[in-house]
């Protein structure tokens, strides 16, 4: 199986070569990982206490944000070395202060992972989320080096669980502790017999809560709002675009409409200001004089999580695709969030739908019917406000469990 696991890895690796050619991103992750043992190599000083800290993306970057900051204040003698494995991730934090030194991870393999972790010498190393590696959590192991994977969730479907899934098995077994999202994932790695598990919760809810205490005000958003109320689509793709253009007709003129593409491209934009008609304008080329303009199409990167904060409505994308994209950004500040009907693999998704803090739509009606039944009945949006604040406070706390294990066990 070893052999199997490694021509699959070298297969994939092969593959973003090709890729590479035409495509940007694979490019990227060819060339980030060229001469990889003298870049580090050359970075490192020697004599210096570290601690790895890896993420897969962006994503996972921003989801244990609260882990490393934490980290980085409770061992102020190590250096942070933080890794990447893809480029969404190495692109936009490879200046981070957080870290002191930021690399892309090598290839999974025996002879990468062993010099990768002889160049570094961790003392420690953290994982977020779900990014196993073989060959890596081996070498961990083999060198005594404590691996914790942080903010995890597991499913019965996954392959560790599988009959054929035993390779994959082994690798949660040299895992040192797993501190995970839920109470279902604890009891199925220990019904697997797999012990060294905290519930601790998922570190994406304390992220979220610190930025909202942090935000900083936008004041062009403040401005177009004015004394209207504002009606936020972010994370769209051309389905949920679509529904939301049908909908701005119907609604009430004292709302104004901020719609945040997923994808920034200058095509996909103009199609997006084509679609939404001449009351749409793009942030780009908004003059704060232009207080008629209604719908505010935002066409830079960086802005969503902000104009979160100015929301009386929001609407996420990709529940019409692949799956819906990060609510707890809106949910933080109490937000009612409307979403389309794939988001069952998202438990705080899920969980709002309970609480009847977020609602799912299946079509264009849908989200007509949701929209008016919140604006117009008395007191709902106060009492949504009410559910998912509480919401965000009952679940966040995940960094400190974490932080206070490994102080009670050096």
């Amino acid at each position: 199986m070893n052999l199997l696991y490694l021509v699959a890895v070298k297969l994939y690796a092969f593959a973003i070569v090709i890729a590479s050619l035409f495509n940007k991103k694979a490019a990227q992750w060819v060339s980030g990982r060229k001469n990889w043992k003298s870049k580090i190599a050359s970075a490192l000083k020697p004599g210096e206490k570290r601690l790895l800290f890896h993420c897969a993306s962006f994503g996972e970057f921003e989801q244990g944000k609260p882990v490393l900051e934490a980290l980085k204040n409770h061992y102020p003698q190590h250096k942070i070395v933080l890794t990447f494995f893809s480029p969404s991730g190495y692109e936009n934090k490879k200046n981070d202060p957080l870290a002191d030194y930021v690399f892309y991870l090598p290839v999974d393999g025996p002879f990468n992972s062993k010099n990768f972790i002889e160049l570094i010498q961790p003392e420690m190393a953290f994982f977020v989320k779900y990014d196993f590696w073989h060959y890596y959590i081996k070498t961990f192991k083999d060198k005594k080096i404590p691996v914790y994977f942080v903010s995890s969730i597991f499913r019965p479907t996954q392959i560790f669980f599988q009959w054929y899934g035993k390779f994959f098995d082994k690798m949660l077994r040299r895992v040192t502790h797993f501190f995970v999202q839920n109470q279902g994932s604890l009891e199925l790695l220990y019904k697997n017999s797999i012990p060294q598990v905290t519930v601790t919760g998922d570190t994406r809810f304390d992220r979220v809560f610190e930025a909202s205490q942090n935000r900083k005000p936008l004041a062009e958003i403040e401005t177009f709002k004015g004394k209207h109320k504002l009606f936020v689509a972010g994370s769209t793709w051309d389905a949920d675009e679509q529904l939301v253009a049908a909908l701005i007709p119907d609604l009430e003129s004292d709302y104004k409409i901020i719609v945040v593409p997923h994808e920034i491209k200058e095509v996909k934009i103009s199609k997006l200001k084509s679609l939404l008609g001449t009351d749409a304008i793009r942030f780009s080329e908004w003059d704060k004089k232009q207080t008629f303009a209604r719908i505010l199409i935002i066409d830079n990167m960086g802005m969503l999580s902000a104009i979160y904060q100015y929301a009386d409505l929001v609407y996420i994308g990709g529940g019409f695709g692949k799956g819906i994209h990060n609510i707890l950004e809106a949910a933080v500040y109490g937000t009612p969030i409307i979403f389309g009907p794939k988001y069952k693999k998202f438990r705080e998704a899920d969980e709002l739908v309970h609480w009847k803090g977020a609602f799912s739509i299946n079509n264009e009606r849908g989200l007509r019917d949701k929209v008016f039944e919140l604006i117009h009945e008395p007191g709902r949006i106060d009492k949504i406000k009410e559910i998912n604040t509480r919401y965000i406070n009952n679940n966040k706390g995940a960094t400190d469990l974490i932080i206070n294990y490994l102080k009670m066990n050096p």
